[in-house]
């Protein structure tokens, strides 16, 4: 029952938001593949990694808004942020297990 409910919920979320969700998870890896080449100690890979994601997630609402070209929501934004975190967790689980 709960389960149904979560998938039911997902599919009420627009497909835009999905799309910002996806990019924002490849965006978490590979920021966070950079970070850590760059920042060592963990600490700072992290902290970074996180703020990049931040960054552009909003960064380009901002742009969308500026240029007026596209829509500015927070929403995309968050999916972003969301989905780059997840990719974060992504990239810590292969290390973890390989």
């Amino acid at each position: 029952m709960i389960l149904a409910t979560i998938i039911i919920d997902m599919i009420k979320i627009a497909r835009d938001k999905w799309k910002h969700f996806f990019v924002g998870i490849g965006m978490g890896l590979v920021l966070q593949v950079i970070s850590i080449q760059i920042f060592h100690p963990l600490k700072w890979a992290l902290i970074t990694c996180f703020a990049g994601i931040v960054a552009v997630s909003y960064g380009f609402e901002v742009l969308s808004l500026i240029i007026k070209r596209g829509h500015y929501e927070i929403a995309d934004a968050v999916a972003g942020i969301i989905g780059g975190l997840i990719g974060m967790g992504i990239y810590w689980l292969f290390t973890l297990f390989l």
